[in-house]
């Protein structure tokens, strides 16, 4: 099963939650307005939404209920990539101008400011102590990690383990309790919830580092943006350290890093990542994580979300954007 099979399935509650979330930042003031759906219309593949979806599956399923989730998580992410183009000073995002080059930096803060705050105002209404305290840590989690991409920024003494710490902070946090949140609101056990978690974390981190390799080997056209975009702004993710520090390419890198001169040979050291043994090793580490979500799901019951659940992971891992 596809994704576009999957989605297909579940079309008439992921319209739904679309047009909610157009909904959840509609305001009077024109200019926000405009700068707050910006990223909303440029679409997406509403991942987050989906696996609420599917971990509701596991208990009581209420769309009208998992809204108050499904909403906020999608937002939550809208809101913090509209931050990261203005950190990253970038110009494009899904192939669409970014908030801050359509308007300016401080548009595109307050932007995702009144986002995020339109997320934690829908997840209030659903009362459920156990839901709003997974969600507030996960917030604090992913600045950190924000804040652990802007310390690690062009800092090539890294290692693998401060490098998979930060994608579980940036990324994987918000699919795992995607997933979490969608089972704690439908009342599914709390083994369930646990399981749920778990998936959604081993997917999450084969996620990012699939993004990661992406970005050396899509092209611009599959990513909405330039090739090599995170190594031009400083971003060193696992394909490029591995270079670095273990592959074909580590001596000519570690001379432009000893020299100072790396970013002056960006566009060779992309070429060079591509042809780099760094890109099969991310790929290997990615499918570990998708064997772990498998596992996982192999002890639950064979059922439509089950089912769901195994072809957004197959996806995940064999994804061209």
């Amino acid at each position: 099963m596809n994704l576009v099979d999957i989605y297909f399935k579940m079309k008439k509650d992921v319209q739904y939650i679309e047009d909610e979330l157009e909904k959840a930042i509609d305001t009077p003031v024109r200019e926000l307005n405009q700068s707050s759906t910006h990223l909303l219309k440029a679409g997406g593949k509403r991942i987050r939404p989906v696996f609420v979806l599917l971990g509701g599956k596991w208990g009581n399923y209420d769309v009208k209920k998992l809204k108050h989730v499904a909403v906020p998580l999608e937002l939550i992410h809208m809101a913090s990539l509209v931050h990261d183009d203005v950190i990253d000073d970038a110009d494009k995002r899904r192939g669409k101008d970014t908030v801050r080059m359509k308007w300016d930096n401080k548009v595109a803060m307050y932007a995702g400011d009144y986002i995020f705050a339109r997320a934690l105002a829908i997840a209030s209404q659903l009362p459920i102590p156990q839901l709003h305290q997974i969600l507030s840590n996960a917030i604090v989690e992913v600045c950190k990690g924000e804040i652990q991409q802007v310390k690690d920024l062009n800092n090539w003494d890294q290692n693998f383990r401060t490098y998979l710490r930060r994608i579980k902070r940036k990324t994987a946090l918000l699919i795992a309790i995607s997933c979490q949140l969608g089972a704690v609101a439908s009342g599914a056990t709390d083994e369930m919830i646990r399981k749920m978690y778990w998936y959604g974390y081993n997917v999450g981190m084969a996620f990012q580092i699939t993004d990661d390799i992406l970005d050396f080997t899509g092209t611009e056209k599959q990513l909405g943006k330039p090739a090599g975009s995170d190594l031009v702004h400083g971003n060193i993710t696992l394909p490029a350290l591995y270079s670095a520090h273990h592959g074909k390419a580590r001596v000519q890198f570690q001379e432009w890093i000893a020299q100072n001169t790396f970013w002056d040979h960006t566009d060779e050291a992309i070429r060079m990542v591509r042809e780099d043994e760094g890109i099969a090793f991310s790929q290997r580490l990615a499918e570990r994580y998708i064997a772990r979500a498998h596992a996982i799901l192999a002890d639950l019951p064979n059922n439509q979300a089950k089912t769901s659940l195994t072809g957004i992971a197959n996806f995940i891992i064999d994804r061209k954007f």
